[in-house]
């Protein structure tokens, strides 16, 4: 009996195509859509330093996908002053039928691939529903890992529809990483590094906050007919979004907690679960269509195991197609 091993170098070897993990994490939306998918809430593991986690993520995902499994996923932000990554996680998955390991993926690549594709999952029904002329101003603030893949794909997948990208990180941004090696030189040239979040906040229409930030700092209401991405979840004063109506989750029960900006919004704002919409609401139902073009859109994903493992089986299919991996007994 034989593991399929992946390290992130076997990642990089397949790439990140992202149009087709979107496709990947729209199918798994109409998964869980249609109720073939466990997902039990994800306990948060915490000694010494509270601001450290390591969380254990379990789901079985049905459909095509047909896998059980899990995702290990440690969380050190303190690890950045260090020189170290902040994110180190290992995903297992198990066949469906039989519960026969089958892969080990040994890097957060595809942690950190699945939180952008579900982002570029929400951007391309908010951008649908929008009409075909919408133009947008992006605005990615916090550009380590997460945040540099939000650009790649943001840039990949849209870059159609972008007029203008603004950067903001409090360790600065470089443009020059590996990691934009595939970004096109024109959306390079589109790109300039804010002197402050404000200032990003304020011209872009599109902004996304990829942060470790140990405090609020955005006390600033958004522009009409902004969409915020707020991936790092703890971002927001609860009276800047005072002016925001229309809020999407990935899963109520599961981002309402921990001191997320939405668990804030439910104590300090009354905010309930009727309230909010979901991705299957936004996928499933065309939700955002029916929104006013000047009201702002708030989406907070807390991150979905089924996402994890729907992630981690297309780069186990993609290594079996290409001979990829290490085959361990």
């Amino acid at each position: 009996m034989f593991v399929l091993y992946l390290g992130e170098e076997h990642i990089r070897m397949i790439g990140l195509n992202w149009e087709a993990l979107v496709d990947r994490m729209e199918n798994a939306v109409r998964i869980i859509d249609s109720g073939d998918y466990k997902q039990p809430i994800k306990p948060y593991l915490r000694y010494h330093n509270p601001a450290n986690r390591i969380i254990a993520m379990p789901a079985y995902v049905g459909g095509s996908v047909q896998t059980a499994g899990i995702k290990w996923i440690a969380s050190f932000p303190g690890n950045l002053d260090a020189g170290l990554p902040r994110a180190h996680g290992i995903t297992l998955l198990n066949d469906a039928a039989t519960g026969v390991p089958r892969a080990m993926l040994n890097t957060p690549l595809p942690s950190a691939a699945r939180t952008a594709a579900v982002s570029g999952l929400l951007l391309r029904h908010y951008l649908s529903a929008q009409g075909e002329d919408r133009r947008i101003k992006l605005g990615i603030i916090g550009f380590g890992p997460v945040g540099r893949l939000h650009y790649e794909m943001c840039c990949q997948i849209y870059k159609e529809r972008i007029d203008q990208i603004d950067l903001f990180d409090i360790r600065g941004c470089r443009l020059d990483s590996p990691d934009l090696d595939r970004v096109d030189a024109h959306l390079l040239r589109l790109t300039k590094v804010a002197a402050s979040w404000q200032q990003l906040y304020n011209e872009c229409d599109v902004v996304i906050t990829c942060t470790v930030s140990k405090e609020r700092y955005i006390d600033v209401s958004p522009k009409k007919g902004c969409l915020l991405l707020d991936v790092s979840l703890r971002d927001f004063h609860t009276a800047a979004l005072s002016s925001v109506h229309a809020i999407v989750v990935d899963d109520w029960d599961e981002v309402c907690r921990e001191n997320t900006d939405i668990e804030l919004l439910h104590l300090q704002r009354g905010l309930t679960k009727e309230q909010t919409l979901t991705l299957t609401d936004v996928v499933c139902r065309h939700a955002l269509k029916d929104l006013r073009s000047e009201e702002p859109v708030l989406f907070c994903p807390m991150g979905m195991a089924v996402f994890d493992l729907a992630t981690a089986a297309y780069f186990v299919e993609c290594a079996n197609a290409l001979g990829i991996g290490i085959q361990l007994q």
